[in-house]
């Protein structure tokens, strides 16, 4: 069907096709249509499948074109792409060159243009040089754990009536902002607001103002905001504040002994059984965060090596998906929700996906890159592989191996961890050839805070 065929290749991974196809083809595949529309259509003075031809043209003529010249370009394109290694993107139709000329009578000349996948050349992986800190599990690690598990078992209990409230107390408050004239302001009561003293948990932040005060008592106090204060309301002004402490309690933390240990879990009958499994825990934290940091210290190295032309329209489905994801966890469910909600950012549409490009195309080249190593280096995931993937997951989370199969299943996820699999052997393969050098000595909570 195709008497000429050429291929030129275009930037962002795109290209230009140009085909001709001879005039008999065209010809024959217009003469099928008309043949088709006189079989189907209804005339009035004809019977049905014997309207004539030149009736077909005299009342359709531009439309059968139109249609014909679909066709031609529909099968050619088809035609042309099952045997070149340029395919069109699955996201990207092809689209049509300029406005060419059809003419059952004549070849027809055409040419469209579409993204296809791009090439991607990485140089000099191995041996890649990395930087990776030094971090370890220090005593006052372990006594930051112990003394979370005392705060969430901790018992609240009322205050005496004569103590003063301190930092670390829950207190209940009413409260109201006062005008000039000291009269409430409408709107700004609140009562039975309880929140832990020192968190700042109150837009008013105004915890150093109720130290030291007494169940039942009031105090009026002004409180002045910066101009970039976290809530608008109050940004760049000065409120006079009346507030009542109603209620004050204290926490009492658990005794760190045997009992407490018993407490948390009939696993333990020690309190070294306990301080033992969040040591095991920290050292699995840091183990998976150590992992993380490599891995990405690996990519860094591995983007800067890389070559790759990204097509536009990738990009675009990216954006897109992150979006609807954006649309999902925010529970919008239109367009226009979607506009209003991002009118209180400040963004329009156009803005955010701008902003989200980059990582968007960073993301898209992280993924051709790892995806050809491991394909070079032939990374396969076995069945046995998989069945220990569930089964460390299942003993990390105390559920049976079926349970961790039928969850992947569901979400119809296997293809995934398989690939991630995958992936974790061409991570460890790339980190066995890599020239590692200690970083600086970091503890245990800024590894986690430089990481977030």
């Amino acid at each position: 069907m195709i008497s000429s065929k050429n291929i030129e290749k275009l930037e962002h991974s795109a290209v230009k096709l140009s085909l001709v196809v001879p005039q008999e083809d065209v010809k024959k595949i217009y003469d099928t249509m008309i043949a088709e529309y006189g079989r189907t259509v209804h005339i009035d003075g004809f019977r049905a499948g014997h309207v004539p031809a030149a009736v077909l043209l005299r009342k359709f003529g531009e439309e059968l074109k139109i249609e014909a010249m679909g066709r031609v370009l529909e099968k050619a394109v088809e035609e042309a792409v099952a045997d070149i290694e340029e395919k069109p993107l699955v996201y990207a139709t092809p689209s049509l060159e300029g406005e060419p000329e059809f003419d059952p009578g004549k070849d027809f000349a055409f040419a469209v243009t579409y993204d296809t996948f791009p090439n991607v050349e990485v140089t000099d992986w191995k041996g890649l040089e990395l930087e990776l800190p030094v971090v370890g599990i220090s005593s006052e690690d372990e006594d930051r754990e112990l003394a979370q598990l005392r705060e969430r078992n901790a018992i609240v209990v009322e205050k005496d009536g004569s103590a003063a409230a301190a930092k670390g107390d829950v207190v209940t408050v009413d409260y109201r902002e006062l005008d000039a004239e000291a009269a409430t302001i409408e709107g700004s009561e609140r009562q039975d607001f309880t929140f832990e003293l020192g968190t700042g948990y109150n837009i008013y932040k105004f915890d150093d103002e109720l130290a030291g005060m007494k169940k039942d008592e009031e105090r009026i106090f002004e409180k002045s905001f910066p101009e970039d204060y976290e809530d608008k309301d109050l940004a760049g002004r000065t409120v006079k504040i009346a507030v009542r402490l109603a209620k004050i309690k204290e926490k009492k933390l658990p005794d760190l002994d045997d009992d407490f240990a018993q407490d948390i879990s009939e696993k333990y009958t020690t309190l070294e059984d306990l301080k033992a499994d969040l040591r095991a825990r920290l050292e699995k934290n840091l183990s998976d965060k150590l992992r993380q940091v490599r891995e990405q210290a690996i990519v860094d190295r591995l983007l800067v090596r890389t070559t790759v032309d990204l097509p536009r329209s990738m990009v675009d489905a990216e954006l897109a998906m992150r979006l609807d994801s954006l649309k999902r966890q925010m529970k919008i469910d239109s367009d226009e929700n979607l506009e209003r909600f991002l009118s209180y950012s400040g963004k329009s549409r156009g803005e955010l996906l701008e902003q989200w490009r980059p990582s968007a195309e960073k993301s898209i080249t992280t993924r051709l890159v790892l995806e050809k190593l491991a394909e070079e280096g032939k990374y396969e995931c076995g069945a046995e592989e998989l069945e220990a993937e569930y089964e460390r997951q299942a003993k990390e989370n105390s559920l049976s191996v079926d349970e961790i199969k039928a969850e992947y299943e569901r979400r119809g996820s296997v293809d995934y961890l398989k690939d991630r699999i995958k992936e974790d052997k061409l991570m460890d393969a790339i980190f066995a050839e890599a020239k590692v050098k200690q970083g600086k000595k970091m503890s245990f909570m800024d590894l986690f805070k430089d990481n977030e």
